[in-house]
């Protein structure tokens, strides 16, 4: 599938900013600092997850525990994906159990992705709740999951595609609308 690219709607600096307020908001409808940590998605999912949480440490003056998820066995079109799909490691490194999790991934789409992470958070215990932030939301949700943080609501078409572009991983920090062309 070729993609070719529409629109840059966020540039290194509004993912920033994006980051800096989701960190703000997250304080704010949490005072029980010592309660909340941060759980990624892998992969970007991951990284904004790790800039979040240092945010977050930066305001609060507390350390936020912070951990991977991989949710590759979890996914119900695992035989879509690959022939061999390749599993990562989970590294949450906490007890998860009376937390406020704040679940953080790129983009919020049909909802699939956040359901498996919900199946494979629970699987390490049961946290006092579970929020989703997400730097961008789409739409076009199938399954009933909002977020409870989002960077920015882009509407898209259902042939649009959102790419997160990270600097750890993509060399750079954007996000672009990109279509599919048949």
């Amino acid at each position: 599938m070729k993609l070719r690219e529409k629109a840059k709607v966020l540039d290194a600096d509004q993912i920033e900013k994006a980051i800096v307020r989701i960190a703000h908001e997250v304080l704010e409808n949490n005072r029980d600092v010592d309660k909340i940590a941060i759980v990624g998605i892998r992969t970007r999912g991951a990284i904004l997850a790790l800039r979040l949480a240092k945010k977050m440490e930066a305001i609060a003056k507390k350390d936020i525990p912070f951990g991977v998820l991989d949710i590759t066995l979890y996914r119900d079109d695992l035989t879509t994906v690959a022939e061999q799909p390749v599993v990562h490691k989970t590294e949450i490194d906490f007890d998860i159990h009376d937390k406020i999790i704040v679940l953080v991934d790129d983009v919020l789409y049909t909802g699939r992705t956040i359901r498996c992470a919900l199946d494979a958070l629970i699987d390490f215990g049961r946290p006092r709740s579970i929020q989703l932030a997400v730097l961008v939301d789409r739409g076009h949700r199938e399954l009933p999951i909002r977020a409870d943080y989002a960077g920015k609501n882009i509407p898209t078409s259902q042939k649009e595609t959102v790419q997160v572009k990270v600097a750890e991983s993509d060399g750079a920090d954007e996000v672009v609308i990109a279509e599919r062309e048949e």
